[in-house]
């Protein structure tokens, strides 16, 4: 393949693909078009009374787009449970191109002033396409997540893409649906105008959330 720009995978995001490469260190990178697609409805995302009981208690600072870097290289990184990753070094330039453009963005779990997990992923129109997160202490990358929620949901956005369903996600009110049909969900999302808000306290992503 050659040399992607952000042009083209924003292109590319609007028509229902995405870039992976095979590990970490394989220079080439392919096209995922997969015949089911994983989602998560916003207006069904359920939030376990045990992770609401961490964020009520305010475990972590929650910040956004303030470390997208190192967000993105936790995600890449190596772990006892994840050995390998499919973002190599051209996807992380890509993704940073398209946070400085404005379309990427970060949600962070600080503790003190430790990155301990997040998430990433791509805006465009109502659609949020997430990409990966990381969590380096117990329940940070959840409370990204339900941050992450809570906020489309105030930016009206209303197509969460997760790619593919993992036991994870799952928990969370992730399902499959078939291209076909995300393919008209995304055609719908696009056309609406959201934002991703910033400042959201741990009190109303609760109150949005349950």
């Amino acid at each position: 393949m050659s040399r992607l720009t952000p042009e083209l995978l924003l292109n590319a995001y609007a028509v229902g693909i995405f870039p992976m490469a095979e590990h970490r260190d394989d220079p080439d990178i392919f096209w995922v078009n997969p015949e089911r697609r994983g989602i998560l409805p916003l207006d069904q995302f359920h939030l376990p009374r045990s992770l609401a009981r961490t964020i009520r208690r305010g475990t972590y600072e929650i910040r956004v787009n303030t470390a997208f870097a190192a967000v993105v290289a936790g995600c890449a990184e190596a772990t006892e449970g994840r050995p390998e990753s499919w973002i190599n070094a051209e996807i992380r330039a890509l993704y940073q191109a398209l946070f400085d453009l404005g379309h990427a963005h970060c949600v962070e779990a600080w503790a003190g002033e430790q990155l301990a997990g997040g998430l990433y992923g791509v805006a465009l129109g109502g659609a949020f396409f997430g990409e990966s997160m990381f969590s380096r202490a117990t329940d940070a990358s959840k409370v990204a997540l339900a941050h992450l929620v809570a906020r489309l949901r105030v930016g009206h956005f209303t197509l969460l893409d997760t790619q593919f369903v993992t036991t994870h996600l799952a928990r969370f009110g992730a399902t499959e649906i078939p291209r076909e049909v995300y393919l008209q969900r995304l055609g719908r999302a696009l056309r609406i105008p959201a934002r991703l808000p910033r400042e959201l306290s741990d009190a109303e992503v609760l109150a949005e959330l349950t």
